[in-house]
Parts: structure tokens; sequence; C-alpha cells
């Protein structure tokens, strides 16, 4: 039975949006409901917190140490060495209803995103941003675009949509950023939970974060369920492997809306967990220099 820890108990409202930055040796993750970001360092504890102006969705590496944050409001640099946080692109959704959610970087240094309403009023989009201030609707009529990422030969994208209870994949033409031939990977009933976070191992397998079903999935590329994680919440949100050897597991969790039954059998609700699943991840991609182009100056490092 694979073991899960606790390494951060934050009693996060809803803890989302790990990220495992090799440069720092540490893992970002963020309380979207508390605008809080936090960064927890593996043998030190947590070494960092900061409180943001609004609703963040989640946040990517960009190559010069900075991170990408998807404000409601739209697109930011942050610096965690000052707190110094820079508008980079409007957001400029369809509704003010909508915000960003899960994020992920391409091989080629583009950053994917997904929209959805906090107040269910009506369907978001998954975009890409070729660059900096360049974005385009890429699919679009998602209820809750969330998880995503890529194959270990970059020629399927997963993404999960978490209102259709489904984890979708398509076929990805990484130097046209297209994406085709969409298919259901894998699917939910009601009974099982909700699939939320997503990462790929480099074997090829997909972790799912399986909010209201206490575990964890994976699936082996052919979208068999091949190994479950049984979790100490309720509602596990997201996952991301990190660590030296990036063979550690990291969960982020909710305590949102839990019941005080799930709150009983769960008490560390919104904490920060790690587990060793016996496989490794995959290298996380960084937005680049020349991704952000001359929307904001350049950063010595």
């Amino acid at each position: 039975m694979t073991t899960v820890k606790l390494v951060q108990g934050a009693n996060a409202i809803l803890g989302e949006g790990p990220l495992w930055c090799e440069r720092s040796a540490s893992l970002y993750w963020i309380d979207i409901k508390r605008t809080a970001l936090y960064r927890y360092t593996p043998g030190q504890g947590q070494t960092g917190f900061w409180l943001l102006p609004e609703l963040a969705g989640c946040v990517a590496s960009v190559a010069d140490g900075r991170l990408l944050v998807a404000l409601k409001s739209g697109l930011h640099l942050f610096d965690p060495a000052c707190g110094a946080l820079e508008r980079l692109a409007d957001a400029g959704h369809a509704r003010p209803s909508l915000r960003y959610n899960d994020g992920a970087v391409d091989a080629r240094g583009r950053f994917w995103v997904g929209t959805m309403a906090d107040d269910g009023d009506g369907p978001g989009d998954l975009h890409c941003f070729e660059h900096a201030r360049a974005s385009r609707v890429a699919v679009a009529g998602f209820a809750c675009a969330n998880g995503m990422g890529w194959s270990p030969d970059g020629t399927t994208m997963y993404v999960t949509d978490s209102g259709r209870r489904t984890i979708f994949a398509y076929d990805f033409d990484v130097d046209a950023a297209q994406l085709s031939n969409v298919r259901p990977f894998a699917t939910f009933d009601d009974a099982r939970g909700v699939p939320d976070g997503l990462a790929v191992d480099a074997q090829g397998g997909v972790w799912s974060a399986i909010w209201d079903g206490w575990r964890l999935h994976r699936y082996a590329p052919d979208g068999t369920l091949d190994a479950v994680v049984e979790m100490p919440v309720q509602r596990p949100t997201s996952v991301a492997f990190g660590g030296a050897d990036r063979a550690t597991l990291f969960v982020t969790s909710a305590s949102v809306n839990v019941s005080s039954d799930g709150l009983l059998r769960g008490p560390l609700a919104g904490s920060l967990f790690e587990t060793r699943p016996g496989v490794a991840g995959l290298e996380q991609h960084c937005v680049s220099r020349a991704w952000l182009g001359d929307a904001v100056a350049a950063v010595p490092r």
C-alpha cells in the first residue's frame, strides 16, 4: 500500500495548483479562496507565503525564476525574491463571471489555461497563449476546464472537464499548437467522485486527483485504471511530481463545503501531502524570455 504523508497542515479552503520549481527546489501552490500563494521546501517546511490581490487559478514557472500567475483579471509576473507583482496581460474574459483555473506550459513554452465560472454561469474555454499578449481559444465549451498535461512524447494532450466528469485526450501538434481527434480518456459516475487536477508520469501514466473520491487514480496510456492511492481527505484537488528525483507526488486538498462527517473522517482537509508512487514525473517546462517578448522588462538572474 502506498503511504501518504502530511507535509504541511495549511487548512486551505481550496488548495490547488501545485507546481514544482527545479530552480528553487521548492513546491509552489495556492489557496484560491484565500488568495494566497505558498512555497514549501522539502526539509525546511513552509518557506514562503504571500497574499495575492485577487483569485488566482494557477501558477507556472518562468525561465528567469519568476512565476506566471493567472489572476482573475489577467496574467501577472510574480517575483518570489521581493514579492513584486507585475501585470502582463488583461484577461478579457467573455463574461465577468469567468476566471482562470488550471494551466500548464507545453514543450515550446506556450501557456495553456482553462476558464470556468464559479457561479455556474455557463461554460468556459481552453485558451492558448502563444505569447504573453497573444491568446486564442483552442477549445470552447468546457463546463469546468481543469487539470491538463502531455504524454511523454508530446503527441497527446490530456484536459480534464470536471463539469462533465471526464478526462479528454487530444492529438497534439506541438509545432502548430493545434488539438484534434478529441476522445474521452477516463469518465466518472457520481459514486466515483470528480476528476480534478492532473499530472503525467515518465511512463505515460495519467494521475488524477479525485474530488469527493478520497483517492488518486493512475490511468495507463490506454485509459485503463491501474493504480489507486487512498487519501486521508475527501477532496484532493491536484497533483504534481517533484523532489530531486521527480519521484515525489505532491497532493493539494480542500476543506471548502466538506460536511461535518467528512471533516470527522478527514480532519486534515486543506493540507498538503506527499507520496512516493514508484514512478517519476516529467520535466516541467518554463515560460521563456522569448514568450514574454517586450511585454515586460527582463530580470537578470
